[in-house]
């Protein structure tokens, strides 16, 4: 009885694997702006000058003064941690600084905890960073 039901299973298997065989021509009928979506993409990912990461966000402000603070928090920043870039965004109507570039948001969180006596809100963003130096 099992070599029966072995020999059933054997035969049905053999029989959809004979017709799961494709021995024809396939032939792909795309519409041509496909192929200017992919074209564009490419183009845009050409120009991609960073790649997406972490930094952490140490200040924003807006109204009077907010551009020299910003600049005054920068330079305090650069003093403390000169091997970490520092950023200056203007977002109508806020001055922003962001620090580091990082890869995983393991390593930004290591140096916000390293950060957080001197700047108690700050907090972690993903966007573009800047490639990272060859050493």
């Amino acid at each position: 009885m099992k070599k029966n039901i072995t020999f059933v299973l054997l035969l049905i298997f053999l029989v959809l694997n004979g017709f799961s065989q494709n021995y024809g021509k396939i032939t792909i009928n795309q519409d041509e702006n496909i192929s200017k979506l992919i074209k564009d993409h490419k183009t845009f990912n050409k120009n991609q000058t960073g790649i997406i990461g972490y930094r952490i966000h140490i200040f924003f402000d807006s109204g009077n003064n907010s551009k020299s603070k910003a600049y005054s928090i920068k330079t305090q920043f650069m003093a403390e941690y000169p091997d970490v870039e520092a950023y200056i965004i203007y977002q109508e109507p806020n001055y922003k600084v962001k620090v580091g570039d990082f890869r995983t948001r393991l390593d930004a969180q290591r140096f916000q905890k390293e950060i957080s006596n001197e700047y108690k809100n700050a907090f972690i963003i993903k966007e573009i960073i800047n490639l990272p130096k060859i050493q």
